[in-house]
């Protein structure tokens, strides 16, 4: 399902909601343990994990930028800052052991680059979910291009909206 969109604060807050069969502890350790972080987004690596603390974003070209931790609750929020931008996770237990996931990012503006990165964010808690199934993604890159056009349209719909 497609991220909901909406005005937020002087900008906007994107806002995904994932539903796992897999405990919170579980969902938690691929969120904030480098050796499962960097199956899902080899660019990220936890350098200091506490309120305070960091998450390292080694660029290609050897450039690593650090993202400062915002929020940090153990086992249940995870908020960073994302350049301009912060991202959030929040984990909440189901009654049925699995957990609930719910991402989001606050953009202060949306930008030719902001549809790229709401598809890289989607693409990026698929390939979660299919790891914790013990899955593996065929292409990454098809399911970007797929999602990287709904979010050009959602994207442009917004800014029209507000136009």
């Amino acid at each position: 399902m497609i991220a909901d969109l909406q005005p937020a604060q002087g900008g906007y807050l994107a806002h995904y909601e994932r539903h796992w069969q897999h405990g919170v502890k579980e969902v938690w350790s691929w969120l904030t343990e480098n050796d499962k972080l960097t199956q899902w987004f080899p660019e990220l690596e936890v350098g200091e994990l506490r309120e305070g603390g960091m998450i390292k974003f080694n660029m290609p070209d050897g450039t690593v930028i650090p993202m400062d931790i915002l929020e940090l609750s153990q086992d249940q929020v995870l908020a960073f800052a994302w350049d301009e931008d912060r991202v959030r996770f929040e984990l909440h237990a189901e009654s049925d052991g699995g957990c609930r996931l719910v991402f989001s990012e606050y953009l202060h503006k949306i930008t030719e680059h902001t549809p790229r990165d709401l598809a890289g964010w989607h693409v990026c808690l698929d390939v979660i979910e299919a790891l914790l199934a013990g899955r593996t993604i065929a292409s990454r890159k098809d399911m970007w291009n797929d999602w990287y056009v709904k979010y050009k349209q959602l994207t442009d719909t917004v800014l029209t909206s507000q136009a």
